[in-house]
C-alpha cells in the first residue's frame, strides 16, 4: 500500500456528474508530477449524499472532498497530495459526513447495510474479504447447523426492507420446512419504486454482500440454486454483480462444496426489462420463467411454490445485506439498534428539493424532519417545505405537521406515514398537490400490467378525474369518486400494485383537501401549476 490513496466515488449517481472524466484526468496528474509511487488512486460505490459534485477522499488525512470540475481535481493534486495542504474551499465540514457509527445519538448514521460502500473498491474480492467478508459464510457452513441460522435471523427481529416488513427469519423458515427436490434464493434487485434507489447503489457499492447474503440463506433452506433479478438499465449493478459471482467461483465460494462444507451453491443474474410490476414478487417469477411479468393468484406463495412450482425465498437487496452482520454479531447486537417493533436500521434515499441527495442509513425510528434538515440539509435556496411523500409513489403524503413521526414499521399504522421502500421525497412551497396527485395517478396507470379489472379501469378513471380537477373542471363530488377507487381497488386488485394506491390517494385527499377544494371552487391554481381551461360551451345549431 502506498502513503497516500485517493478514493472516488464512481456510482451511477456520481458518473452522471463526471466522475469518470474527473478519475482520468487525475491519473493524468499523477503521471504529470510523478507521484504513482506515492499515491493510489481507488474506484468505490457512493459515498452517501450529495450536493452538487462527486465525492473524494484522501487517506490517511481523512479529508473529504466535494469536486465539481477539472479545476477542483487540479487544486486537490497540486496543493493537497504535492505540498499536503488540504484545499479547505473544497473540503466538506466533519459535521457535513455521516459516515461513522455514533451510538450516542438516536440520529446518528449507522452503517450496518452501507458498511463497505464507499470504503473498498467493489469490484476487488480480497478488499471484501480483509474486512470480514464470507467470514459469517464460513462460520454459517463450519459452527452452525441449518435450524440454527434460521434461529439467528428469527431472532433479530430482521423484516423485509422493500416495503411489506415481514419476518425475515419466518419467511425463510416456510421455505426451510418444505420438502422438495429442489428450492430457489432469490434477489429481487428490480427496485422499479420511482425515487428509490438504495439497493442499486447497494450493488454497485458492495456486491459481495449480497452474493455472500444469498449462499447463507440457500444453506439455511436447503437451497442449491440462486437468481439475482436486477433491471436491465442497472448497468453498474450489473456489471459489478457479475464479476462478483465470477471471483467467487474462481475463490470456491460458489459451485460445488463450498470451502470443502460439502454445500453447494449456484448463483446467477436475470435481468428485468424496466416493468414496474416485475417488482411484484410473483410478476417476477413468472419473468424468470420466460413469460410475460404478470402476478399469480395467491394462495400459494413462493416459500412453498415459488419459481418453477418450486419452494423459493424472495427477499430484496437491502434484507439480504443485513444478514452477514447479525450471523457475526449475533441477534442482540441488532436488536440493539432501531426500536422494540422495527430493529436495526434503514437506508433512506433522500430526493426532491432537498440541497443534499443520496443515500443515508440510520436507525429504525428515526423522523422526518431529521432526515430532511439534519441529513438532507433542509430545502434548496431556504425555501419552506410544503409536502413529503415518504416510501416511494406507493407511500403516503404529509404535511409539516408530521414531521416529527419516527419512521419503523408502525408508523403507518400509528400515524397514517409509510416506511415503504425508503423514499423520502421533499417538496417545497410553490408544489402543487393535485399536479403531483395526477402525475402519481399516471405513473400507476402506466404500469398496471392490465391483468385485473380494478386496478386497469380505477387508474385510468382516477387519471381522468384528477385531470378535469387540475384543469378546474372538477366537481366537489370528483373528490368522493376518487376515495371510492381507492377502496375498491384495495380490495379488489390482485397484486400489490393495484392494493396500493390507497395510499398515496387517500393520504393527498386528506392531508392537503384544502388544495383540491380550492381548484375546484377557485379560477385558477392557487400554486400557479395547474393551468385551468375554462369549459367550452356547446355550439347552436342553426
Amino acid at each position: 500500500m502506498k502513503p497516500m490513496v485517493v478514493l472516488v466515488s464512481v456510482d451511477s449517481n456520481s458518473v452522471l456528474l463526471g466522475a469518470r472524466h474527473f478519475v482520468n484526468y487525475l491519473k493524468e496528474l499523477i503521471e504529470r508530477f510523478s507521484l504513482q509511487d506515492t499515491v493510489d488512486i481507488l474506484e468505490t460505490g457512493t459515498m452517501g449524499v450529495y450536493t452538487q459534485g462527486i465525492m473524494m477522499a484522501v487517506f490517511p488525512d481523512d479529508v473529504y472532498y466535494s469536486v465539481r470540475s477539472v479545476d477542483d481535481v487540479e487544486k486537490i493534486v497540486t496543493e493537497h497530495l504535492l505540498k499536503g495542504r488540504p484545499v479547505l474551499s473544497l473540503e466538506i465540514p466533519k459535521d457535513k459526513l455521516k459516515l461513522t457509527v455514533e451510538r450516542e445519538k438516536v440520529t446518528a448514521e449507522t452503517r450496518i447495510v452501507l458498511r463497505n460502500v464507499g470504503s473498498i473498491d467493489p469490484k476487488n474480492i480480497d478488499e471484501y474479504i480483509a474486512r470480514n467478508g464470507y467470514f459469517a459464510l464460513h462460520k454459517v457452513l463450519f459452527e452452525m447447523k441449518p435450524q440454527e441460522v434460521l434461529n439467528c435471523v428469527k431472532a433479530s427481529g430482521l423484516r423485509g426492507r422493500g416495503g411489506a416488513g415481514f419476518p425475515t427469519g419466518l419467511k425463510w423458515e416456510f421455505t426451510a420446512k418444505v420438502q422438495a427436490d429442489q428450492k430457489y434464493v432469490i434477489c429481487n434487485a428490480d427496485e422499479g419504486e420511482p425515487g428509490t434507489f438504495k439497493d442499486r447503489l447497494i450493488m454497485e457499492g458492495d456486491p459481495h454482500s449480497v452474493v455472500e447474503s444469498m449462499i447463507i440463506c440457500g444453506y439455511a433452506v436447503g437451497a442449491t440454486k440462486g437468481y439475482i433479478y436486477i433491471r436491465g438499465e442497472y448497468y453498474g449493478s450489473v456489471e459489478n454483480i457479475q464479476k462478483a459471482i465470477k471471483d467467487a467461483y474462481e475463490y470456491g465460494l460458489l459451485g460445488k462444496n463450498i470451502m470443502g462444507s460439502g454445500f453447494s451453491f449456484d448463483l446467477t443474474v436475470r435481468l428485468g426489462a424496466g416493468a414496474y410490476i416485475c417488482g411484484e414478487e410473483t410478476a417476477l417469477l413468472e419473468s424468470i420463467e420466460g413469460k410475460a411479468g404478470r402476478p399469480r393468484l395467491k394462495p400459494p406463495y413462493p416459500p412453498t411454490n415459488g419459481l418453477f412450482n418450486k419452494p423459493t425465498v424472495i427477499n430484496n437487496v437491502e434484507t439480504f445485506v443485513n444478514v452477514p452482520p447479525i450471523i457475526l454479531n449475533g441477534p442482540e447486537w441488532f436488536k440493539s439498534f432501531g426500536t422494540a417493533g422495527s430493529p436495526g436500521t434503514k437506508v433512506f434515499s433522500l430526493v426532491g428539493n432537498v440541497v443534499r441527495r443520496g443515500i443515508v442509513e440510520v436507525p429504525m425510528g428515526t423522523t422526518v424532519r431529521d432526515l430532511i434538515y439534519r441529513f438532507g440539509g433542509g430545502l434548496v435556496g431556504g425555501k419552506e417545505l410544503y409536502m413529503v411523500q415518504t416510501g416511494g409513489t406507493a407511500g403516503s403524503f404529509i404535511g409539516v405537521d408530521k414531521l416529527d413521526v419516527p419512521l419503523d414499521y408502525d408508523s403507518f399504522k400509528n400515524h397514517g406515514v409509510s416506511i415503504g421502500s425508503g423514499v423520502i421525497l421533499a417538496m417545497s412551497e410553490g408544489t402543487c398537490p393535485v399536479d403531483v396527485a395526477l402525475n402519481t395517478m399516471q405513473f400507476f396507470e402506466h404500469e398496471s400490467c392490465g391483468k385485473c379489472t380494478p386496478c386497469r379501469e380505477g387508474t385510468r378513471l382516477a387519471v381522468q378525474i384528477l385531470e378535469k380537477i387540475s384543469k378546474g373542471q372538477g366537481k366537489f363530488e370528483d373528490l368522493e369518486t376518487l376515495k371510492q377507487i381507492a377502496y375498491v381497488t384495495q380490495e379488489a386488485s390482485l397484486c400489490g400494485l393495484g392494493q396500493s394506491i390507497n395510499v398515496p390517494l387517500l393520504s393527498i385527499l386528506e392531508n392537503f383537501k384544502e388544495d383540491f377544494i380550492k381548484h375546484i371552487g377557485s379560477i385558477s391554481c392557487p400554486h400557479g401549476v395547474c393551468k385551468f381551461v375554462k369549459a367550452q360551451k356547446p355550439k347552436m345549431k342553426v
